[in-house]
């Protein structure tokens, strides 16, 4: 396959009314979702809690895989957030989207997002599902609309969008322990000629059960156990596009087959034995930013939801800082 038809992006028209409609409704449902106290995020507000981590480089990798801050071995200190998705805050039994969110730190180069450019940060941010649950800005916005609206809003939404029903009912699950599960990044992103996708896949000696009588926070709970006990270990790994038609940019909905084209390992991430649900550190955690375009541009987020992501995460996440009277800064180390 000619590299020059690999990682290219088609920005349909009026992409950009829609992903500003699409901040729009997502601000307005905070607000109403959070009347008292603080101004939460509009998607994983629940945080099972936030890790110091080690992400350690490959060794040796193949040239095809040298591509950005894996082009040498090295560690990298880093923050990990783990996280339910839905935007009201539940019990853990409720069947969900959890998330991984990776912040690496002291990764020279200037950065993606102008106001951020010199900052030391690299996010990768990847969830416990292998799709996106729409193709693309317009039904993502459409989706939200008929979500925060009646009833009959959402029946007549869903009666027409079968797919996003289908990858919606396979997202939401129930599990046992954050550290024990795989995660994806569901989006591609630009890796030398060609794109990926990311993912995290853990390594599991003797998995957790789902607890017969589980409390509402069972699932940091979980998490405390183990990394009392010791570590958690994740592959990082990658996807490689290898076909523009079976693998789109521009339609995240769409699952990249392993079959055709595996996740490759390019680095290890060590979660040491550590305590972290001191009211410090979720406070650190609560107000920690993140973003796939907190990014060497070797990196760059592509795609429609992607693009989308720019827009909607920086406002938010400036609107809810301002909001709770937070400084919004990057972290440069494991100090807090």
């Amino acid at each position: 396959m000619p590299n020059n038809l690999l990682a290219q992006e088609t920005i349909p028209a009026h992409e950009i009314e829609y992903t500003r409609d699409l901040a729009a409704r997502l601000q307005a449902k905070i607000i109403r979702d959070n009347p008292t106290g603080i101004m939460r995020r509009d998607a994983h507000p629940k945080m099972h809690g936030v890790v110091k981590a080690e992400f350690t480089v490959t060794a040796d990798l193949p040239p095809e895989l040298r591509i950005g801050i894996f082009a040498e071995p090295r560690t990298y200190q880093a923050w990990i957030r783990y996280s339910n998705q839905d935007g009201t805050i539940q019990a853990d039994t409720a069947r969900d989207i959890r998330g991984m969110a990776i912040k690496l730190m002291g990764v020279p180069g200037d950065k993606l997002l102008e106001d951020q450019l010199h900052e030391q940060t690299q996010d990768f941010i990847v969830i416990s599902t292998n799709v996106f649950v729409t193709k693309d800005v317009e039904e993502f916005d459409a989706m939200i609309k008929a979500m925060t609206s009646n009833t009959l809003a959402k029946i007549l939404f869903f009666a027409t969008h079968w797919r996003v029903i289908w990858n919606l009912i396979k997202s939401l699950k129930k599990f046992a322990n954050p550290l024990q599960m795989r995660y994806w990044s569901t989006t591609p992103y630009l890796f030398g000629d060609t794109a990926v996708k990311y993912s995290a896949i853990p390594h599991v000696t003797n998995a957790d059960a789902i607890p017969s009588n589980p409390g509402p926070d069972y699932l940091r709970q979980a998490m405390v156990r183990q990394l009392a006990q010791g570590e958690a270990i994740f592959d990082f790994t990658v996807q490689l596009q290898i076909d523009p038609d079976s693998m789109p940019i521009e339609d995240p909905g769409k699952e990249w087959k392993e079959s055709a084209s595996p996740f490759r390992k390019v680095a290890t991430i060590r979660i040491p034995q550590q305590e972290f649900d001191s009211e410090a550190q979720r406070v650190f955690g609560e107000n920690l930013s993140f973003t796939p375009w907190h990014s060497l541009p070797a990196h760059r987020p592509l795609g429609g939801i992607n693009r989308a992501r720019k827009i909607v995460y920086d406002a938010i996440s400036k609107f809810r800082h301002e909001y709770n009277k937070v400084a919004r800064k990057e972290p440069t180390s494991w100090e807090i």
